[in-house]
């Protein structure tokens, strides 16, 4: 079985997970929502438009925020602080 199934050839962690889909230009959903999000970062909007063609608007919201909440949890534990705080600090919001 595991010379015949592609997966089940495949070791753990090798390659894009089962939710990454690709899309019609090969792309898959994180590295879509990467360069989406770093486009935005650094406003540009042509390579937002670009990367937001690579996937369905549904696939690139939910890599945007899976990326996201990676994000945010990293910058938590360099922080020593919980998600919520850090999350709060980068948006502006006040501490309940």
């Amino acid at each position: 079985m595991r010379k015949l199934l592609p997966s089940a050839r495949r070791a753990p962690g090798d390659g894009a997970a089962p939710s990454a889909r690709t899309g019609p230009q090969g792309r898959n959903l994180f590295e879509a929502a990467a360069v989406y999000v770093a486009a935005c970062a650094e406003d540009d909007q042509d390579r937002m438009d670009e990367a937001a063609t690579w996937v369905s608007p549904g696939q690139l919201s939910f890599g945007v925020n899976e990326l996201a909440c990676r994000a945010l949890l990293t910058l938590a534990r360099e922080r020593n602080q919980t998600p919520e705080t850090v999350a709060r600090s980068l948006l502006g919001v006040r501490a309940r």
